[in-house]
């Protein structure tokens, strides 16, 4: 915090704006007082240059490729971290101890089964229901099962739907998959990690054992610490804005998750599979290259350059060593992938893509490694929403405990009819 001020004249007088300082980044001009001070609002459509709240939990730096959680780099974090660890790191502000650590894995790993009525759930939904509908359906449900953690105002309460909600997303994922394809469900095995769970329940069946693969297993797990949290985006801003109201933490992450179904927000990696789908083969990759740079083309590659890191994406350098190893472990020889790997190497190497700076973004890698993996498309979205979780829960409890947050009430520029009299059917 600083003592500069901002100064605005308007309307013939002169305002004086506080000017605060953050642990790092751009500073902010506090305006809560300008509507009060001067009767006017500002106009903001996305709220681009609008800070909506403070936060101590993620960082970002598009401009120079930097993303934090807590203060530390997110490719350290995906390298030598666990997702379970960095859960604990954006809950409680600090990497666990040992027995830390070893707790909070118990403590999720206590709370991964359903409420066996939400398995009825399931069945009122089309077989052919996207999956992303369904976890929106089941979350949301999730308060009307869960009556002894919905107090926001205790910290306990707030505790364990926390991990309740951490721990339930992988079955309630795993289990929409299921529904889809005609499957049992399969319930948790307290014996495997977070992520190798979430694997058997999604892949394993009753008739035979289920083996996790450790390279699977760990780039699972790199992807969701590489989704677990992204500062204000979209869909966090959306369980903030639930959670302002004071609805439940159930009612807030299903708000996230149809905040986050949204093509522009969750369906990236979807995208970039689709075009190497497209593209098919090696051999057509100078073809599409040549349309992307053609402006009058409509044709855009998929999974390049990002719309907050100008620079290259810190999260796509880890998933680009993870692609060769999940390849190498599931001995892949899909074209599609083969695509992927030449795509990546023509345009880092290509003057225009490096000019642009539009480098291989973490959506380019993730969808081809899930898709190698056997993931439907459809689940994509799911799997974003299973990791977003944990930012979710972080950022809703960081709100809950700010002295300073109110209900969220954005205002408007108004561009309809004036004040005008009603005019009875019978004479209009």
């Amino acid at each position: 915090m600083a003592d500069k001020q901002a100064k605005l004249d308007f309307g013939g007088n002169t305002f004086d704006f506080p000017v605060l300082e953050g642990a790092t980044g751009p500073d902010v001009i506090d305006i809560r007082k300008l509507y009060g001070q001067t009767g006017a609002f500002t106009f903001d459509p996305g709220y681009k240059s609008t800070a909506s709240c403070e936060s101590a939990l993620t960082y970002i730096d598009g401009n120079e490729g930097v993303l934090l959680h807590r203060g530390y780099p997110i490719g350290q974090l995906a390298e030598h971290s666990s997702f379970m660890e960095t859960a604990y790191l954006l809950l409680n502000g600090e990497l666990p101890q040992a027995d830390e650590l070893t707790d909070f894995n118990d403590t999720i790993t206590r709370h991964t089964m359903l409420h066996d009525q939400l398995n009825k759930f399931y069945y009122g939904f089309r077989r052919d229901a996207h999956p992303m509908a369904i976890m929106c359906g089941v979350v949301g449900a999730l308060s009307a099962f869960y009556h002894d953690s919905t107090d926001i105002s205790d910290p306990e309460h707030r505790k364990i739907s926390s991990h309740r909600l951490i721990a339930k997303m992988p079955t309630i994922a795993a289990m929409a998959y299921k529904y889809s394809i005609g499957q049992p469900f399969m319930q948790p095995d307290n014996s495997l990690s977070y992520t190798g769970n979430f694997l058997r329940m999604t892949f394993g069946v009753p008739a035979e054992p289920y083996e996790v693969i450790p390279a699977v297993e760990r780039a699972m797990d790199r992807i969701f610490i590489l989704h677990a949290d992204h500062e204000q985006n979209a869909s966090t801003s959306t369980v903030r804005l639930a959670g302002s109201s004071g609805a439940n933490p159930f009612a807030c992450m299903a708000a996230g998750i149809a905040c986050l179904w949204g093509p522009a927000h969750g369906g990236a990696n979807e995208a970039a599979l689709n075009m190497l789908k497209e593209i098919g083969t090696p051999d057509r990759i100078p073809h599409y290259i040549e349309r992307a740079k053609d402006k009058n083309d409509p044709f855009r590659l998929m999974g390049f350059g990002h719309r907050v890191y100008k620079n290259h994406d810190p999260r796509a350098t880890v998933m680009q060593k993870t692609v060769r190893e999940v390849f190498e472990a599931l001995n892949v020889t899909d074209p599609v992938f083969e695509t992927a790997l030449q795509l990546e190497e023509m345009a880092l190497n290509d003057d225009y893509f490096k000019e642009k700076k539009l480098f291989p973004n973490v959506d380019f890698y993730s969808g081809i490694i899930l898709s190698a993996i056997g993931f439907p498309t459809t689940m994509f979205t799911a799997l974003f929403a299973l990791a977003r979780t944990v930012g979710w829960v972080a950022q809703w409890n960081e709100m809950i405990s700010d002295p300073a947050q109110v209900i969220g009430r954005p205002r408007q520029l108004y561009t309809g009819p004036t004040s005008r009299d009603y005019v009875p059917v019978n004479k209009r």
